[in-house]
């Protein structure tokens, strides 16, 4: 065991003097905690490169004022109880209290994260959780993915515990995503076009930085996802909202004005636009192809949650259906299989591949190694396809278990939106309550409930909420349901 003391061998305080009033002043001010080890006489003796007398007239000492105790076969800790008189902090001056940090000139990039809205903290778990962005952790193929690491593990190399040779991602695991993606997405890709990242909030920050400048107007859908709008404004952006019907983005109010410049980026949810569930329409979709190519503007198209259907065939994504470079598609496995995964991906234009590449080497140089090798040989052998049929079924039948709750508590007061796809939907409530009061009424029922009022730029929505069901259990989707139902009404 380590610990950082500082000893002045040409002080003329005894040395084990100095070791008394260093361990004495990191035991008063919370540097050692009550219970916690501290290093033998002999490690630390080591450690300091003094003799082991010194540090043993230093320990008793602290041994014999109550600070240190003796513990069998568990050695020197901390004394758990100190008199009243000790536990007392020790002056300012005495326990070194650091000096406030300096008045920081922040970059660009800094100031702007000040001024956006600040990120929500961590909130205890409700008891019945419809807030949206979780899987079934219970249906995760635990078993084989851990067969599928331990095969790695049994005949790793060296390299497996190395950087990674490019921080555009494992080769095979790129080549496994462009051909799944070809697939089942209709999508123009090869393997020098994917860029693996950690997670698609990395691959919305990563083409906010090298795409965005202090000013640059960015289009964005109203309501729409707020990770994405925070990437951007972080980066100074002006945002442009452009609002969303059940068709989808209403391409005609991106088109430019005498008093508005075109926006540089849109960024797009069209498979399963979060949060209202709408599709984007194929007509809209070639509109707004269009709408690119003339205007010079690149599309970045959130492809969050696209494998889950229901009532349709899967939609080709739009970046399939470019004629030219103007989509810059963004995937990601957290859906899919798990966000603690941490792995992601993106869909470039050939030539700024190099450059995505670049900033992701700045950015954490690359995805663990060991997990990139098994996500490719889930998707090579097959897994993947699998284990998505399977879920598909899943979600289906927990979608369904919560239409028929919405509808039986509450009837005509609630409009179902976006149902048919992805992992949430959104409702809107007949109520005399406030958003805030209805997830509040919720909470104190054990129902966990989100808003939609965040998502919106322009509008203010009295009672839209956004219900995942993917993580719950038909029985739990029923409970959570008949208890926001009862509290609502009352």
């Amino acid at each position: 065991m380590e610990f950082a003391i500082t000893l002045d061998q040409q002080s003329a305080v005894p040395l084990h003097r100095q070791l008394y009033d260093e361990m004495r002043r990191a035991i008063l001010s919370g540097r050692l905690r009550p219970g916690e080890r501290v290093p033998s006489t002999r490690a630390l003796a080591r450690s300091l490169r003094v003799s082991r007398t010194t540090v043993t007239q230093g320990y008793d000492q602290l041994l014999s004022e109550g600070y240190l105790q003796a513990v069998v076969g568990s050695g020197t800790t901390v004394c758990t109880h100190l008199p009243d008189d000790l536990a007392r902090p020790l002056p300012v001056a005495q326990a070194s209290a650091r000096r406030p940090a300096p008045a920081f000139r922040l970059s660009d990039y800094g100031r702007s994260l000040a001024e956006a809205e600040s990120f929500a903290l961590p909130e205890p778990e409700p008891l019945i959780n419809f807030k949206t962005g979780r899987p079934a952790f219970d249906h995760f193929p635990l078993r084989l993915w851990r067969r599928l690491m331990l095969r790695h593990l049994r005949h790793s190399e060296a390299a497996l515990l190395d950087y990674a040779g490019s921080s555009q991602g494992y080769e095979p695991l790129r080549e496994a995503i462009a051909g799944y993606l070809r697939r089942s997405r209709a999508a123009h890709c090869e393997a020098g076009q994917i860029i693996i990242v950690s997670g698609s909030q990395q691959a919305l920050d990563l083409t906010a930085r090298l795409l965005i400048n202090r000013g640059d107007l960015v289009a964005v859908e109203d309501p729409g996802y707020l990770g994405a709008r925070r990437a951007f404004l972080a980066q100074g952006a002006r945002l442009l909202p452009v609002p969303v019907d059940a068709a989808g983005i209403i391409v005609e109010r991106l088109k430019a004005q005498k008093n508005r410049p075109a926006a540089k980026l849109l960024y797009v949810t069209p498979s399963h636009q979060f949060p209202t569930g709408a599709v984007l329409s194929l007509p809209r979709r070639i509109e707004l192809l269009a709408w690119a190519e003339a205007s010079g503007a690149l599309i970045i198209e959130d492809d969050y949650d696209s494998e889950f259907r229901y009532d349709s065939r899967p939609i080709p994504a739009l970046q399939g259906l470019a004629r030219s470079d103007t989509v810059i598609y963004a995937g990601t496995f957290s859906k899919v299989l798990a966000p603690g995964l941490r792995i992601g991906y993106l869909v470039v234009p050939p030539s700024l591949a190099p450059l995505f590449t670049q900033a992701r080497w700045l950015a954490d140089r690359h995805s663990a190694l060991l997990e990139q090798r098994v996500l490719t040989d889930f998707i090579t052998e097959g897994h993947l396809e699998r284990h998505l049929r399977r879920m598909r079924v899943l979600y289906d039948q927990r979608r369904q278990a919560l239409v028929r709750a919405l509808e039986q508590h509450f009837a005509d007061r609630v409009q179902i939106l976006g149902e048919n796809a992805g992992l949430h939907l959104m409702i809107r409530l007949r109520t005399r309550l406030s958003a805030a009061e209805v997830v509040a009424r919720a909470a104190s029922a054990g129902v966990g409930l989100l808003s939609a009022q965040a998502s919106y730029l322009r509008a203010d929505p009295k009672a839209e909420f956004i219900l995942g069901y993917s993580s719950l259990s038909e029985r739990r989707i029923r409970e959570g349901i008949r208890r926001l139902a009862s509290v609502i009404t009352k």
